[in-house]
């Protein structure tokens, strides 16, 4: 899965490079590009309610939700409806995957984090001898955050959740081989 902003590029290259991955349009942005469409007194009570979408435990309660949020929003915001329903498998998508999954990829924000981390970092030392240098920088961020989930003990995806996504098949010969499903 591959979780992104809704540029049409950007689909078409994630779709042309990862041929079969699915892809979630980021959930925070996503809902700034809604509230951006609604009037300043209204946009709480807006952005509540549409969260209620994305507290339904699965994929079909979430949509059901959806278009009732949209059906009550449509007499007195009607674009913000038409783009609600217009982004609704896009924001929803995360969903079809295993429940322990879903915090993680509903949005890009850790990604974000991770890359403003990389450039605070950079920015501090401000000019680099060479490319090695950089390059040694930003792995040992990346081994940082390696380390701080693997003694955390808090791992981005448990490895029991990732076997959840693959169906075993089998193949000539019996062999058994396993297919992430998406």
């Amino acid at each position: 899965m591959v979780i992104s902003d809704a540029h049409e590029g950007l689909k078409h290259a994630i779709g042309t490079v990862l041929s079969g991955a699915a892809w979630q349009r980021c959930r925070v942005h996503f809902m700034r590009n809604l509230i951006a469409r609604v009037p300043q007194g209204m946009r709480e009570a807006v952005a509540a309610i549409v969260r209620t979408t994305f507290a339904q435990p699965e994929h079909a309660s979430a949509l059901t939700q959806l278009h009732k949020v949209a059906d009550g929003l449509r007499a007195r915001l009607p674009q913000t409806a038409a783009l609600l329903e217009k982004a609704a498998e896009d924001i929803l998508a995360y969903k079809h995957f295993p429940a322990e999954h879903r915090r993680q990829l509903h949005s890009t924000n850790p990604l974000e984090w991770l890359s403003k981390e990389i450039k605070r970092r950079s920015n501090v030392v401000g000019i680099f001898p060479n490319v090695r240098a950089a390059i040694r920088l930003v792995g040992a961020i990346l081994l940082e955050q390696d380390d701080e989930w693997e003694v955390a003990g808090r791992h981005y995806f448990s490895a029991e959740s990732m076997k959840r996504l693959l169906v075993p098949i089998v193949a000539a010969g019996d062999q058994e081989l396993s297919m992430a499903i998406a």
